[in-house]
């Protein structure tokens, strides 16, 4: 005799009543619910279930940190300093606004706890070993003497050739000239090589420009009043004072750059963002720039002063020397293609302007001529290197505005 019990529960009609509808929650019911609990019809909870919560929605990683952390472990092993990973985190391309999906409110929290958490580092060590060597008041010393150095190699030149001037011959005078110029060079590389001015990765072919856009504040002028009025003939006359008034320029140049770097460091310190940072560090860009220039410019009358009527325009050589610090301070802050961009587009159009002044002579290309004459006409010789020093300048110092506001330009070596 079968049970009635065992016949419903295999699927059978039970005797005395018409067919029950499948339970839907038949087949979830959980071990240990029993059948009475499917005869009642009460509806078995699902695995995972919970009556007074939504089902949960799919969502990222569980500590997007960590993941980042993995994706740039390097970086982060690496850093002396939450900011240096800030800075690597802005060069990768995130921002303030991608920090947001990692639970932050900018890249310097966010770079905080990468720094906290990079595993690997002794975070307890003394940070005196990765201090930057600037700080000292010796090595400040040594890189501004290197920094006069090349000043008082053209001046010492200058003034031995005005005191024996009517006394040596032509070559003696050629002598003194090569031996100072020796002079010269070798204290601007020694310049260069160390302290604010020291570019960590020097881009070739630089050195060929700035020859050329020296030489030219040099003779270009006479150069150009010879070309346009038919010449070239006869010797190039010299106007030595802007190169006098240059030279010495670099220490100034090497401290205000040295001011750059340190409070652009300080403010990227106390930022609390990028867009903080950037806003803080424009200004200060504009403020050095315009402090150099100052210093520049007297140099540069100190200079025509001693040699009057030698000089000519001042215009040129201070935008050259605009030129050649905006230049300078982009490639030792990591970007030294814009900045053999900039010079070489000066050198450029410092070379085309006796050329086409020279191919506007052959029959019908006297078009070529017009514009170096108009230049000429309106602002003397001189005008040329105005305008090519000078739109070289204000294009890179526009550029500078954009990267050395970015927390990437100012990362620790």
């Amino acid at each position: 005799m079968r049970d009635d019990t065992s016949g419903h529960e295999h699927g059978g009609t039970p005797r005395g009543g018409p067919p029950e509808a499948p339970d839907p929650g038949a087949g979830c019911a959980p071990a240990g619910l029993g059948t009475a609990a499917v005869r009642s019809g009460v509806r078995a909870p699902e695995i995972g279930y919970h009556p007074t919560r939504r089902p949960a929605a799919r969502r990222g990683p569980a500590d997007p940190v960590k993941v980042l952390m993995h994706r740039h472990r390097d970086l982060c092993e690496r850093a002396v300093d939450p900011l240096e990973i800030a800075a690597g985190l802005e060069a990768h391309g995130l921002t303030d606004r991608t920090a947001a999906r990692y639970r932050h409110r900018d890249v310097f929290s966010l770079a905080e706890e990468l720094y906290a958490r990079a595993p690997g580092v002794d975070r307890r060590a003394p940070r005196a070993a990765v201090t930057k060597p600037d700080t000292c008041k010796d090595v400040r010393a040594g890189w501004t003497l290197a920094a006069l150095l090349p000043g008082a190699a053209c001046l010492a030149t200058a003034g031995v050739l005005r005191l024996t001037e009517g006394v040596l011959d032509g070559e003696a005078r050629f002598a003194v000239t090569a031996v100072g110029t020796l002079f010269v060079v070798l204290g601007l590389r020694l310049a260069l090589r160390g302290g604010p001015l020291r570019v960590p990765d020097p881009a070739g072919g630089v050195t060929p420009y700035v020859c050329w856009l020296l030489g030219y504040v040099v003779y270009g002028d006479d150069l150009l009043t010879q070309v346009v009025s038919g010449g070239p003939d006869g010797h190039w006359t010299a106007a030595p004072a802007p190169l006098l008034g240059l030279l010495p320029a670099l220490a100034p140049a090497a401290w205000c750059a040295h001011l750059f770097a340190v409070h652009a460091r300080r403010r990227l310190a106390a930022s609390h963002g990028l867009s903080d940072f950037g806003s803080g560090v424009r200004p200060l860009l504009l403020g050095v720039v315009a402090l150099f220039l100052c210093a520049l410019t007297a140099l540069l009358l100190l200079a025509d002063l001693g040699h009057p009527g030698q000089g000519g325009s001042l215009l040129g050589p201070a935008a050259l020397g605009a030129l050649l610090f905006v230049a300078r301070l982009l490639a030792v802050h990591g970007f030294p293609e814009p900045a053999a961009t900039g010079l070489a587009a000066a050198c450029a159009v410092e070379v085309a302007a006796p050329f086409l002044v020279l191919a506007g002579r052959l029959p019908g290309l006297g078009l070529l001529a017009r514009p170096v004459d108009a230049v000429v006409m309106a602002a003397g010789p001189g005008g040329v290197a105005v305008l090519a020093c000078g739109i070289a300048a204000a294009v890179l110092l526009l550029h500078a505005s954009v990267t050395l506001t970015r927390a990437s330009a100012h990362a620790s070596a």
